[in-house]
């Protein structure tokens, strides 16, 4: 994967980020700076700062609990805990849904292309 521009600031400072949160040190746009120095990567100045300040430790815990933070089936699986759902805690199943059957709108009624079988039309 090739990232450039906007994209390569944004992944590495995340992964700065990320690199931090593990290390169980302070997350600040300095402590973010230091890090990507030391790894020989260069962002706009305004990334590390932004990023600090929206992305504190309980943020971060719950992005990695929730399994993802965007994209995919991962947002369709968050979107029923943001509309207000209760937290699965670790360890337990999920409450089942019930199964909805599908019924077929067609089901006995037209045909569109006059093959004949039902269409009044």
């Amino acid at each position: 994967m090739s990232l450039s521009g906007a994209n390569k600031d944004q992944m590495v400072t995340s992964l700065a980020i990320l690199a931090l949160y593990d290390g169980e040190a302070e997350i600040t746009g300095s402590q973010i700076k230091t890090l990507l120095a030391a790894t020989g990567n260069t962002v706009a100045p305004y990334w590390p700062g932004m990023f600090a300040s929206l992305m504190t430790a309980d943020k971060i815990e719950a992005i990695l609990a929730s399994g993802g933070a965007a994209g995919g089936a991962s947002a369709a699986a968050a979107g029923p805990a943001a509309a207000g759902d209760a937290p699965v805690a670790a360890g337990e199943a999920p409450a089942a849904k019930p199964k909805v059957e599908e019924v077929d709108a067609l089901e006995g009624g037209m045909d569109m292309f006059g093959g004949g079988g039902g269409g009044d039309y």
